[in-house]
């Protein structure tokens, strides 16, 4: 066990200290960024919210780099706050023209604060 322990170690030092591979300096660095939106829609607009409509939305998204993790919405359904990733708010806000949907605001929130 102490052979591989220490195999293991040697292997992740010297991939640390190699230097970048002729791919890693080719390969662009893309950094993504985490935003809420807020959105406002007419009352009974997400009723038809199903898989189809999620999966176009996805799509949609990706087009331009961005990922839906998840929405809140208001017991009425007229508002929801919706966490993205992205590589910039123009990114954010081109997703959302794509899609057809409204933004009040988008705040980049790169802070995780947990209970623990």
């Amino acid at each position: 066990m102490k052979k591989f322990a220490a195999l293991v170690l040697s292997s992740i030092a010297f991939t640390a200290f190699a230097g970048p591979t002729p791919d890693s300096m080719s390969a662009p660095v893309t950094t993504t960024h985490r935003y809420l939106i807020e959105r406002t829609f007419p009352a009974g607009a997400l009723e038809g919210l199903d898989a189809a409509t999620k999966q176009k939305v996805n799509a949609n998204n990706a087009s331009v780099g961005v990922r839906w993790i998840e929405s809140y919405a208001t017991p009425d359904k007229t508002k929801t706050y919706c966490l993205y990733e992205g590589p910039s708010e123009d990114a954010i806000r081109k997703a959302a023209e794509l899609n057809h949907l409204p933004v009040d605001s988008v705040v980049e929130v790169p802070v995780t604060l947990t209970p623990q």
